[in-house]
Parts: structure tokens; sequence; C-alpha cells
């Protein structure tokens, strides 16, 4: 038997075909004479009619109506909403041309955009006379978005760096040439040389002969391989622990739904946990919702280097299909996702979401000294991860689910550092924005914003209608009467009743959290509302200055959360089109309204990153920076609910020297 479709899973190929079916014949009557495909993807039903459906107990008979969303160029951008009734015709139900703004560059896009700068004789003479360069296949374009447009059009700036092959690794060859390309005009409209500009061309090839190849790839490393590693191995003989049904996972207690598109790449739904005999729900929705990635060089043309890489790129068209061995290692499970090309016609990515199982070390022990018995439980996580290349960035993207009602989540960064020459009227030696990582190669200062988004459900099965969010800090009690040693400290826990309130800062000093309480559910021994808290990790806000365009763009970035009321319509903090943008859509517009929170349905915005200053030994290929949160039950549950973990040694497990334990009654057993 089938598992019953449900009306977050994708579009499928099919569907996805019929919805391009309808704009097209849609743009034909409209007299459109250049139809361009951006984005099909499912339209996600209304929180309201989700909930209804599932209260109503999932009728298959009377789903949510299914709808693709779409944006297309024409080249003008047009939102376009197609009806997918089963059985009977598509209908493009809204056509709404959004004036003003740029979609995100897609996959597409960026390939064209590195085409046309290699194509373009201008660039191709610069090449020339300023390198001796002829062969173009040697030369590599990074496309990025453009920060602070110079001038109007559907602009991608392209970086570039030279290859000794076509293995090589381009950044430790960085050349003096920013074209800009116009995707709607199909050229490029200029070149920013900053070295040329400031007469010191001259030396340019001499700087470039100057630069070494320094390369990763397993054919060029010029370091030798290390010799004394020995296998190691992860093996689950009796095979996994979890079911899927669909886009259903359920595994140790935890039941999940998942989704992968476009923008967001992997997303979260309906997160519940079964205690008591029931899926006691914690979480509607959640998801990756934006990065802001500023540059810290303030000389031209770098002031234009900052991507916002959900909303200029988006996750989900730059992800992986994953290896097995390498990128997910053990026992896995992978899951296939569907997007579109610009033409319209659906393309696969296979094994870009992977599942696993992990040990992460104990869960919890207690050795009772007194006869030296002793219990302990591992700990095992779900892990759900994908990872996306963005130009010359990876990010590996980890939600984790532990056995104690724990959600984690994790980004790791790696990939290769953007170079560049030290600017001209910098000291080649000591470049004031950034770190040489090899001979004449220039890393410059940038951060990494994230923004999640968590649509809470802490036992509310309305999705989080009555919810309450407060911010919790331990504060020292004053010596005095009622605390004669002075040795008294407490929490102070302030409800946050506004969006205006509800903008806050991480404070290490208190050991700050937040918490998302449900008054209508209460704790049996403390008869106080369940809760669960996210738990920050101490990370910078955004450096650049309050005045600068970075910040009016990236203003998610400058408080590490923010609650709204939630609303259908409010979904990306920087706003439904980033790219090009001038900046104080998303989250600056939507709480300068100061909208009550009290009897409100909150959404949390939760912001972390890093600043990264890069290192030598980031280079030529950057080891893993990680970052991220968790999301903790605080009087969810009666007791530990990893309390009744069953007791038993891994019996794979042996010393190093290949001898047995020789312990009989040890913990385990």
């Amino acid at each position: 038997m089938g598992v019953q479709a449900h009306p977050l899973d994708p579009l499928s190929a099919a569907e996805m075909t019929t919805a391009a079916t309808a704009c097209r014949e849609k743009a034909i009557a409209e007299g459109v004479e250049r139809l361009r495909f951006n984005t099909i993807s499912l339209q996600e039903p209304a929180k309201k009619e989700l909930l209804a459906w599932y209260k109503a107990g999932c009728p298959a008979d009377a789903p949510p109506p299914r709808q693709a969303f779409c944006i297309l160029q024409t080249p003008e951008t047009v939102e376009a909403v197609v009806s997918l009734p089963p059985g009977g015709p598509a209908k493009v139900a809204a056509w709404t041309p959004v004036p003003g703004v740029q979609p995100l560059a897609s996959p597409d896009d960026c390939f064209e955009a590195e085409a046309i700068a290699k194509a373009d004789h201008g660039v191709q003479k610069l090449l020339k006379e300023v390198y001796g360069i002829e062969d173009m296949e040697l030369v590599v374009c990074d496309p990025w978005s453009v920060h602070l447009p110079p001038i109007g059009g559907r602009l991608i700036q392209t970086f570039l760096y030279k290859r000794s092959s076509a293995a090589d690794n381009q950044y430790s060859k960085p050349l003096d040439a920013v074209p800009l390309v116009d995707l709607n005009q199909g050229k490029v409209v200029r070149i920013d040389t900053p070295y040329l500009s400031a007469g010191k061309g001259a030396e340019l090839a001499d700087r470039l002969a100057a630069c070494t190849d320094v390369n990763y790839h397993r054919d060029l490393c010029e370091v030798p391989f290390r010799k004394d590693l020995k296998p190691l191995d992860i093996v689950q003989p009796e095979g996994a622990s979890w079911t899927v049904e669909g886009q259903l996972i359920k595994w140790q207690k935890w039941h999940i739904r998942f989704t992968f598109n476009y923008r967001e790449g992997l997303v979260l739904h309906d997160i519940g946990y079964k205690d008591g005999g029931r899926v006691r729900p914690i979480i509607h929705r959640m998801s990756l919702v934006e990065m802001a990635v500023p540059y810290a060089d303030p000389n031209e043309p770098y002031t234009r280097k900052c991507a916002f890489d959900v909303g200029d790129y988006g996750l989900g068209n730059c992800a992986n299909s994953l290896e097995l061995g390498c990128d997910c290692l053990g026992n896995i499970q992978y899951f296939d996702a569907l997007l579109n090309n610009s033409k319209g016609e659906p393309v696969e990515l296979k094994k870009v979401v992977c599942m696993h199982e992990e040990d992460v070390g104990l869960l919890w022990k207690h050795l009772e000294y007194r006869n030296g018995h002793a219990e302990s439980r591992r700990s095992r996580r779900l892990v759900l991860s994908f990872i996306a290349t963005v130009v010359n960035y990876e990010y590996l993207f980890y939600y984790y689910f532990y056995q104690d009602g724990t959600i984690g989540y994790e980004i790791k960064l790696t990939g290769e550092l953007s170079t560049n020459l030290v600017s001209p009227d910098e000291s080649p030696d000591k470049p004031e924005w950034g770190t040489l990582v090899a001979p004449g190669v220039n890393a410059q200062y940038h951060q990494h914003m994230f923004s999640m988004r968590i649509d809470p459900a802490v036992d509310d099965a309305d999705g989080g209608a009555g919810l309450v969010v407060s911010e919790v800090d331990a504060v020292a009690v004053p010596a005095g009467p009622a605390n004669p040693a002075g040795n008294a400290w407490t929490t102070k826990e302030t409800d946050l009743l506004s969006e205006a309130e509800a903008q806050r800062v991480c404070d290490a000093g208190c050991g700050r959290y937040w918490k998302i309480r449900n008054p209508a559910s209460t704790h049996p021994a403390t008869g106080k509302p369940v809760a669960f808290k996210l738990m920050p990790q101490h990370t910078p806000l955004l450096l650049a200055a309050p005045e600068s365009s970075i910040a009016q763009r990236g203003q998610f970035a400058t408080k590490h959360l923010w609650v709204t009321p939630h609303s259908d319509k409010e979904r990306f903090p920087a706003g439904e089109y980033p790219m090009q943008h001038a900046g104080g859509d998303g989250l600056p517009k939507w709480t300068a309204q100061s909208r009550s929170l009290e009897g409100a349905d909150p959404v949390l915005w939760y912001t972390f990153g890093t600043a990264h200053v890069p290192r030598p030994e980031d280079f030529p290929v950057m080891p893993c920076e990680v970052v991220g949160f968790h999301l903790k039950p605080f009087g969810f549950f009666d007791y530990n609910p990893g309390r009744d973990l069953p007791p038993g040694a891994n019996k794979a497990s042996k010393l190093a020297n290949g001898h047995t334990n020789g312990h009989a009654n040890g913990c385990c057993h």
C-alpha cells in the first residue's frame, strides 16, 4: 500500500511540467515574447488551512488546494500561482508583476554570466595585454551578486583568477579585473581594474608570476598523503533504527516531516515527540531563511562584495549530490530533490539529503561509589543534512535529534577563501583588511551571518497560537538579610510582549537564553507551563556601520533574536527579493509596527554566525568552522526522557591491544 499524499509533499516532475506549460500559455496570452523560469516550487498551504486539515483527521478527499509558485522573468519579474487540481486542468490563478526587483541568480544565470565574461573581447584583450593570457580555458570567473550596484540592470560581477591546469586551485592566482555582466543585455557592461586605474598595471604580470600553485586536489596536492591512517568503520549490523513514510521520518519517538526547496534547501515541518502514547508537537516549521556574507575591504570594487546567499542564489539550487563513504559515513539513507532549470524543465538532484545515526558519547551516567555499581547510557542522534556550494564556499547544514528531546542545529563552513590582490594603496606585506594566505594572495576579512526561522508549536495542536516567548537571565542576589552568605543567585524571566521588546542580543555574562512557554499545558511537579528553551551560541553581530548599505540590507543580523506574530507572507528576514535591493525590507519593515505578541502565534528569528579573520591554515581549502545552537526541553517532559534507554555494551568495541576488558560486571552488563 502506498503512502497517502500529503499537502506538503514537493511537486512531482509531472506537476512541475504542468505548471510550466500553464505559465507559457499565460505568457503568450499576455504578449510576453521572452519567458525565463527562475523558480517552480510548491506553494505551501496557509498555516491555518493546514492545521484545519490536521484537526479534521487528514481526510484524503479534502486536502488544502494544491498549487505551484513560480517566479518568472519576462524580463520583468512576475509571480505566478498555478492551481493543480487532482484530475483537472491546471490554471494560472494569479499572475502578478513585481516591478523593481531582481529574483535570485539561478545556476543557469551563474554559468551564463561566466560564459559572457570569458567571451567578451574587452576582457580577452585586457588579459592578453596585461598578463599575456590567451587561453581562456585557464581563466575562472566567479559569479557574485552585486551589492551597491553602480548601474542598473540584472547584474552579476565576476572575480577573475587564472589556473595552471584544469584542476588547479585558481584562488592562488587572483587577477586584477572584475567584469560586470548584465544578464538582461547578455554582455559585459563594465570592467573594474583597481591596479590599472591606480597606474600600477606594470607590476601585475610580475605579481602573477610570483604566485605559486597551492593545491588540495588529489592529483595536484604538493605534499605527500599520510600513510599511517587505519580504517575507522561505522557499522550497524541490524540496520538503522528509523522508518520512513513518504516525507515523514520516525526515529526514537521523534516524528519529523521534511521537504526541500530551491531557496531554503532542507525544511522541517511538524516536529513532534511521542510521549505518554501521543505525539506532542514541538515545532510547526523550521528552516534557515537568510545569510549575509559582507566583506570588510573598503577599497573599490570590493565594497560591492556582500552576498545574501539564501536570497541571492538559493541553498537548494546550490546543493551537492552526496557521496557515500565521503560526505556521509555509516548506514546512510539518501533523499533526492526536484528543482527546475531556466526552461521550466524538471531537474533531479540525486542524493541531496543525507540521513544517518551517530554515537555522540554518554547521554547520562552515575556511579554509586558506595558499592561500585554504575549505570550509563550512550547517546545517539539522528542527523539530517545537506551541503551547498555557493561559488567558493561550502556550507554543511546539520539538524540533530537527540534521545533526550533536544534539537540541535549546526553549520560547518569549509571550501575555499575568496581571494584577491592586495589593493594598490596597501602594503603587500601587511594588508589592513585581510590576511596574506599565500605569496601575493590576500583573503579579506568577512562575516557569515545566518538567520533561522523557528515557528514553534510547543505542546500546542493549534500550531503555537497561545505561546509566550521570554528572556531568562541568571542574576546575583545582593548580600543582605535574605542572602547573608552572599552566595545566592536566581533567574529573572521577562516576557517579550511586543516586537519592539523582542529585539534582543545574547549576553554570556548572565547565561541568557530564551524560553518558549505554553501556558495551556503545565508540568505536573512544577505547575509551570511546559517549555523549550533556545540556547544561543554567543557569536558576534553585524560589524558594518549602522548607516552602511550592508546594515540597511542585513538588519536582521543586528540582533540575535527577533520575535514576530505569525504571518504566511513574512518568510524571509531580508525580504522576498534581496538581490540588488536597497534594504529596509523584511524584519525591519514588519517590526516597525511594534505589533503585540500577547496571545499571538509567535515566530522566532534567531541570528548567529562568525567574524572570519582568515588564517594561512585556511588555505588552499578551509578546515570546518562550526556555528549553531540548541533547542532543549524545559519542563516539557515529566522526567529525563532518556531514562528508558536499555543497558548494554557495544560488542564491537575492544582495547587497542586486542585484549578483552576482563571485567564481567561493568556498568553496561
